[in-house]
């Protein structure tokens, strides 16, 4: 038998699922696993989005939509960028609704991207961004970040890895899995950067809602250098609860958006009819929900940060958005994140991700959802916290 395309000998599959996958398999075996490792919201979608999805399928709204979305969404999301983020854009031809925001990523890079072609990626960074790189043959090239400055994205280091290779720099915050979102001098320096070397931005604003301690939010896209080279990738997954009904969109330059329309066209069509009634529910219907999640995040971030800074080797700064902490656990004596990992889950049962999955930048910590309860964010303190003292007998 023929192998197959040489390009998936670059891409490994994805961490975050395998620790799922592990830690329903020591379930399945009767263990108690208390999972920290993923990142998923542990709340329902809201009634109202709920009800109005339903009522859809109902009323036979069930068939294909234009392939850019259907028209309400696509107004409702522009009216959203332009309120939220200071970004204007025409709904009828700078915005599409995908199935997902993972999808609107992959189909922003494979709009942007030719093989070859290099993609600046800050690390710390979300798993999947180099494996998209690698499926349509370009080249992700690590901006590693360092941990005790904060994890800041300068100038300097952009311009560092910049080749005449390169073409895309891509951005991700609040980001996963520091925690850390951009500040206005950081956004400033990622649009400066990407103007004057003539690059394209693609800006990964899955958790813009989910903030904290005054934190705001900045898109690259608000600002006068990066408004006409960003695209603007969103959805609905973490700040609706929305996981499961992949829902997403992109905003952006038109020519830009036209070709990724091809792409969208010629793959996965459109994103769900009903799907995208739920999503337009979401934007125009009441937001309360959003803030009541976003402040059970910070109760327990607060919980978690407290509670690891208080194990012996551990320090943790406090997160500024998304629902992920990311301790620095150098002190604890592990040769690496993933050998920490490895011991936590064998000997306290409480999986966490080594933060070397996460590119350079990321070894020397792990990182732990708090998308859940706080009795299992104590628990798994606790567990943490007899570990290390007994290692250190």
């Amino acid at each position: 038998m023929r192998s197959v395309a040489r390009r998936f000998g670059r891409i490994e599959k994805s961490a975050t699922f395998a620790v799922l996958e592990l830690v329903q398999s020591l379930r399945a075996q009767g263990v108690k696993v208390l999972d920290l490792g993923g990142g998923e919201p542990d709340f329902d979608t809201p009634a109202h989005i709920t009800a109005e999805g339903a009522g859809a399928l109902a009323g036979g709204f069930t068939h294909y939509t234009a392939s850019r979305g259907i028209p309400e969404l696509l107004t409702a999301i522009s009216r959203k960028l332009a309120e939220d983020n200071g970004v204007s854009v025409d709904p009828a031809t700078e915005v599409i609704v995908t199935p997902s925001a993972k999808n609107a990523l992959f189909t922003a890079l494979t709009t942007l991207l030719d093989p070859g072609d290099e993609l600046l990626v800050p690390t710390p960074g979300w798993v999947s961004y180099h494996s998209m790189a690698h499926l349509i043959g370009a080249v992700p090239v690590d901006v590693p970040l360092d941990g005790d400055d904060g994890f800041r994205i300068t100038r300097e280091l952009l311009e560092s890895r910049i080749t005449d290779r390169t073409k895309v720099i891509l951005v991700n915050t609040p980001n996963n899995p520091t925690g850390r979102a951009l500040d206005a001098a950081e956004a400033e320096a990622v649009a400066a950067v990407a103007d004057e070397h003539d690059l394209f931005v693609v800006s990964d604003e899955i958790y813009e809602k989910i903030v904290y301690g005054g934190t705001k939010h900045v898109s690259p896209a608000s600002l006068p250098a990066g408004a006409g080279r960003t695209l603007l990738v969103n959805g609905f997954s973490k700040a609706y609860a929305m996981t499961g009904w992949r829902l997403g969109y992109v905003a952006g330059p038109a020519p830009v958006i036209s070709e990724m329309l091809k792409v969208q066209q010629h793959s996965v069509g459109c994103a769900g009819s009903f799907v995208q009634r739920g999503g337009l529910a979401a934007l125009t219907g009441p937001q309360d929900a959003v803030q009541e999640m976003t402040d059970e995040y910070a109760a327990r971030m607060e919980l978690i940060v407290a509670g690891l800074d208080s194990l012996p080797g551990v320090s943790c700064p406090r997160p500024e958005g998304a629902f992920y902490a990311f301790p620095d656990i150098r002190g604890t004596g592990f040769a690496s994140s993933a050998e920490f990992a490895t011991w936590l889950l064998s000997e306290a049962g409480v999986a966490v991700m080594p933060g070397s999955a996460f590119g350079p930048g990321g070894e020397g910590h792990i990182r732990l959802s708090f998308a859940t309860s706080r009795e299992v964010i104590t628990e798994a303190i606790d567990r943490m916290a007899t570990a290390l003292h007994q290692r250190r007998r």
